[in-house]
């Protein structure tokens, strides 16, 4: 089966092309220039440059979020629209699982690993996970210890202090880079790992997914925002006022 993979969750993003077990092609985007200016160019290029045609995709997955509102918009709009032309299905994968997945490459079992995203706000998207014995990217690879949740990071690293008590948390992501200096004085034992490319690994998780038959319609995949847009916090502030 070949997956077509996008994560817009970040300005850059990228692009992913999973065929079978092995991610045959990834790219990053051009942080320069937004989404909406990107796309589908660039999901085309990366198609064309595997040897293949949108034709031959099997199966249409992005990332669900959370992320950046616009970003999501377009990029869930972007492969619902090629979907949909090709007749596929799709799936959607939330960011920080890819995000746990690939923290927990190395991780042995009943280790505890994170995703922290830049929620801006000085706040983070984060979850907490235990990784179990089942093969990456398989869907029992990771156990939900918290998450998906949005805050303070002083505060999520005293809530989740209680819960991993003196283990290591290994914690990846944007968020985890741009707080590091948080963790290091909050959690000195805890692990900052730099996120790499998303869209392969939300490939291969949404492969995993459909070789169980979880997929939906084009039409039924919705974005995972986390909390309220921007834009309607300041329109409910207006109204306040």
């Amino acid at each position: 089966m070949r997956v077509l993979a996008l994560d817009t969750t970040t300005r850059a993003g990228s692009v992913a092309l999973v065929d079978g077990d092995r991610v045959i092609g990834e790219r990053g985007g051009d942080a320069a220039r937004t989404h909406a200016e990107r796309l589908p160019a660039e999901i085309v290029a990366l198609v064309d440059a595997c040897g293949l045609a949108l034709a031959d995709i099997d199966l249409y997955a992005v990332a669900s979020g959370p992320g950046s509102f616009t970003g999501l918009r377009i990029g869930i709009a972007t492969m619902q629209g090629l979907a949909l032309v090709g007749g596929r299905r799709m799936t959607g994968v939330p960011a920080l699982e890819a995000l746990g997945q690939l923290a927990s490459r190395e991780a042995r079992a009943g280790t505890y690993v994170a995703a922290w995203m830049d929620a801006h706000r000085r706040d983070v998207f984060a979850a907490l996970y235990r990784v179990e014995s089942s093969p990456l990217f398989e869907p029992g690879r990771l156990c939900d210890i918290e998450g998906p949740t949005v805050g303070d990071p002083a505060t999520i690293i005293s809530r989740w202090r209680r819960e991993a008590g003196d283990a290591r948390v290994d914690v990846m992501g944007d968020g985890a880079l741009l707080f590091a200096d948080v963790i290091t004085r909050e959690a000195p034992g805890w692990r900052v790992l730099a996120p790499p490319l998303l869209a392969g690994a939300i490939g291969r998780i949404a492969l995993e997914r459909a070789r169980r038959g979880d997929t939906v319609d084009p039409a039924g995949l919705h974005p995972l925002y986390i909390r309220r847009p921007d834009a309607e916090v300041a329109r409910d502030r207006r109204v306040a006022d």
